[in-house]
């Protein structure tokens, strides 16, 4: 699919979930990484194109946070659906969301990692990836935090606890869950999409 189409969806899914929001500023926080990173990724395209496989996920990832940013994560009816059909204590769109928080950005960590450093190949790779995700998720939660030092009650939506005491550590548990189920899945497609993207950039070089 041309990279174009994989933008486009993720700008209509972004600019959709921000009509009749629940709470504007909760849309802004869960959002803000695909308003910031879409823009950004079409600007470097030219000089730093990415591989088929990321662009699925980042769309993909992209449209989760949508979703997420336009009910809230705790209110969200899928999430109510799972929760009623399999008797569950919570919505649980929240811990797929902070799934895909590790299993997105560790093929995104991995790309760069494997172009931009000497650890292709290397052994280091998978451990490396796997820790900039866990990063990545308690600095999300650090943000969490603050966003409740600031905003009180007002942004209860925006961390989704539930009444969950140990939410914190869950998330960044489903984040580490997501990026080793995502470099054990789609290493081996992922090295093709890198070998298939390089095979391209040699023969617009060759031109």
């Amino acid at each position: 699919m041309p990279p174009a189409v994989y933008a486009a969806v993720a700008a209509a899914g972004l600019a959709l979930s921000a009509w009749g929001v629940r709470d504007r500023t909760t849309w802004f926080l869960e959002t803000v990484w695909a308003l910031v990173g879409l823009p950004l990724l079409v600007l470097l395209w030219r000089r730093f194109p990415l591989t088929g496989l990321l662009c699925g996920l980042l769309t993909v990832h992209a449209l989760v946070l949508a979703m997420g940013g336009h009910y809230t994560y705790a209110q969200v009816p899928l999430g109510d659906w799972v929760r009623d059909t399999f008797g569950l204590a919570r919505n649980p769109y929240d811990r797929f969301g902070h799934l895909m928080q590790g299993f997105v950005p560790a093929i995104l960590v991995r790309e760069l990692l494997t172009r931009t450093s000497p650890l292709r190949g290397s052994r280091w790779l998978a451990p490396l990836t796997v820790c900039a995700c866990l990063a990545f998720s308690a600095c999300f939660e650090l943000l969490e935090w603050a966003a409740a030092e600031i905003g009180g009650h007002e942004a209860d939506a925006f961390l989704a606890t539930q009444g969950d005491v140990w939410d914190t550590q869950w998330d960044m548990f489903c984040a580490l869950i997501g990026a080793v189920l995502s470099l054990a899945v789609l290493s081996r497609v992922h090295d093709r999409g890198l070998r298939a993207l390089e095979a391209a950039a040699e023969v617009r070089a060759g031109r």
